[in-house]
């Protein structure tokens, strides 16, 4: 979900702090993705081939925006979506009971974060509490 919708804000941004981002996320769970489906593999599991129907109508909903509207609507999901992120890998990390998702959370915990950070900063310059 945060490639397609990374994708779709290098698109549809208006600012080049959100659009930067953007394709920071592609890059990021890009790569992130291409590490668990290596993992997934050598585990004999599939994985999904396409988006859950929730992220597919949130896509859908951002397709429809573009600008100011679309760069307060993106990064104030982007927030959410990280908070949950970050929660789920710090449990991960912590008590995963394989060893091979508990170091893939560990190793990508940082860059969560680092990701919640940025779009919490830019969601706050979205909505007027800080400055361009």
């Amino acid at each position: 979900m945060e490639v397609e919708l990374g994708q779709l804000a290098t698109e549809r941004a208006a600012s080049a702090q959100v659009k930067a981002f953007g394709q920071r996320m592609v890059t990021d769970h890009s790569k992130a993705n291409q590490q668990l489906l290596q993992i997934a593999a050598a585990k004999g599991m599939a994985a999904p081939r396409e988006m859950m129907p929730e992220h597919r109508q949130l896509r859908e909903k951002l397709a429809k925006l573009s600008g100011a509207e679309f760069d307060r609507m993106y990064m104030q999901h982007m927030v959410q979506d990280h908070k949950k992120d970050v929660s789920g890998f710090e449990k991960e990390a912590q008590k995963g009971a394989d060893p091979a998702l508990r170091s893939f959370a560990q190793e990508t915990l940082p860059t969560l974060r680092e990701h919640l950070s940025l779009a919490e900063s830019l969601a706050g310059k979205k909505d007027g509490k800080k400055s361009d």
